[in-house]
C-alpha cells in the first residue's frame, strides 16, 4: 500500500500543478489535458487503494471458496458472488497479486485482483493459485 500511495500521491498533485500552471498560463487545452489525467489517477488510485488494498469498498472481497470448477466470492457487503465458468488466473510476474476472473450463474464477467497481504498464511495465497493453474 505504501507503494500505491508513493506512485498516486505524487503523480496526481503534480498533474494538478502542471493543470494549474497551465490554466493561468494561457494555455487552456493543456490544462484540460492534465486535469483529466489528474482525475483520472485520482479515481484509478483511490479504487486501487480502497477496494484492493485496504478492502473498504463494498463490492471487495473478504473470503473465497475455490474448487478447480468455480470459485465464491465473499464480498464485504455480504453478497456471494459464483464464479462458475471461464475461470481464469492471471499471475504477476513479482508473484503479490494475481487477478481472478469469470462467468458467473447470469453469464456476466467478473474480474478481482487479490494481493498476498490479504492472505493469513502463505500456503493459502499459494493453494489459491494452485487451484486455478493458468493454461
Amino acid at each position: 500500500m505504501v507503494w500505491d500511495l508513493l506512485l498516486y500521491i505524487p503523480t496526481v498533485t503534480a498533474l494538478i500543478a502542471i493543470a494549474s500552471n497551465a490554466w493561468y498560463g494561457g494555455n487552456p487545452y493543456l490544462a484540460y489535458v492534465t486535469f483529466f489525467l489528474a482525475s483520472f489517477f485520482l479515481i484509478a488510485g483511490a479504487n486501487r487503494i480502497l477496494k484492493t488494498r485496504l478492502m473498504l469498498l463494498p463490492t471487495s472481497p473478504v473470503a473465497i471458496e475455490a474448487d478447480p470448477h468455480r470459485a465464491v466470492l465473499l464480498l464485504r457487503n455480504g453478497q456471494r458472488i459464483e464464479l462458475l465458468k471461464n475461470i481464469k488466473l492471471y499471475k504477476e510476474f513479482s508473484g503479490r497479486t494475481f487477478g481472478l476472473s469469470g462467468l458467473n450463474d447470469a453469464g456476466q464477467r467478473l474480474q478481482f485482483v487479490f494481493h498476498k497481504g490479504q492472505f493469513e498464511l502463505e500456503r493459502d495465497y499459494q493453494a489459491l493459485q494452485n487451484t486455478f493453474k493458468p493454461s
